[in-house]
């Protein structure tokens, strides 16, 4: 892992050949006001665990934001945790810890100096950073287009609650009946005046009229040709994406609290993604080796602390009960 393998100290450098050093004893790679190379390590890795430690206390508030909201209202993340799906997301888990172990190899193949190998699980890490962002915009995509937004941009049109289909089925079965009872009044006592029929009250011709059909526990009847028509025009219901029960008031809390969480998540992907096609070009100017690897390793720590975090959300948002 990263950091097992400290730099040598400048004067511990010289004559070994390595490349590092400028004739004096001293790597090129060393700044001024650091007396050896491993003092400038040690500065330099305490400098980005103070900076994950802010991470940390950022991603912490947010996480205390969610639990009080939870805490308060847990029938509303019930509820919004439908919309998100837990594959996107348990892949999304696989590849981020993929992607860990290709950067830790790719710290400890800094400490031996090998270019070549350094470069390979750097453009691993990355493409896995592409498709775990690749994936966020596939389960964005979905959410815009059903009116998820978050906050006061909420639309939640495109996907009626349980609630609402019923109500509206209920409308359309009794319009339907009455429809259905004005014909066949009218066959009944007008057409034995006009042909000079004599017919029974109960028994209407053949192909004339009919009883209207009663509508039945599974849909049939008049209220199957208003279901198959997807309930009225801008009323699309989607049975396999509903979550049950009625769409609570605030409802577009859950959503505001998801695209923060996994949003800021996102541009820290994002982040690690450039640092990745930095150390890939420092990595293929032959910068790294035994006694100086400091860059790529405290990129590993930045990536591991991505991987991390994800590893909360995850259960957080998408694995709600």
């Amino acid at each position: 892992m990263s950091g097992d393998v400290q730099p040598q100290d400048s004067n511990q450098q010289a004559g070994h050949g390595d490349g590092h050093e400028d004739g004096h004893g001293h790597s090129p790679y060393q700044a001024h006001h650091f007396d050896t190379m491993r003092q400038q390590f040690e500065a330099g890795k305490l400098g980005m665990w103070l900076f994950l430690a802010t991470e940390v206390l950022l991603f912490g508030g947010l996480f205390c934001f969610y639990t009080i909201y939870k805490a308060n209202d847990p029938e509303l993340f019930k509820w919004g945790h439908h919309f998100l799906d837990k594959r996107w997301g348990a892949t999304n888990t696989m590849v981020l810890l993929f992607s860990s172990l290709t950067m830790a190899l790719a710290v400890r193949e800094a400490q031996l100096g090998r270019k070549n190998r350094i470069i390979f699980f750097l453009v691993v890490t990355f493409l896995c950073g592409a498709g775990f962002m690749g994936i966020k915009y596939v389960e964005y995509s979905k959410k815009f287009e059903e009116g998820l937004f978050p906050g006061k941009y909420f639309a939640y049109e495109n996907v009626v609650d349980a609630e609402e289909a019923r109500m509206h089925e209920q409308e359309q079965q009794k319009l339907a009946h009455t429809e259905l009872d004005l014909p066949q009044a009218k066959v009944v006592t007008e057409l034995p005046k006009a042909q000079g029929l004599v017919l029974q009250p109960a028994t209407p011709p053949m192909g004339l009229a009919a009883p209207p059909k009663e509508p039945d526990d599974h849909g049939g009847g008049a209220s199957s040709s208003v279901t198959d028509a997807g309930h009225a025009p801008g009323l699309a219901l989607d049975p396999s994406h509903l979550p049950p029960g009625p769409r609570p008031a605030n409802a577009h809390v859950f959503f505001s609290i998801y695209f923060c969480l996994t949003g800021l998540h996102g541009i820290h992907v994002l982040i690690g993604m450039g640092m990745m096609v930095w150390l890939m070009v420092l990595a293929s100017q032959g910068r790294f080796g035994p006694g100086y690897f400091t860059p790529v390793d405290l990129g590993g720590l930045y990536w591991h602390l991505v991987d991390l975090i994800w590893i909360y959300l995850f259960p957080l948002l998408y694995l709600v009960e």
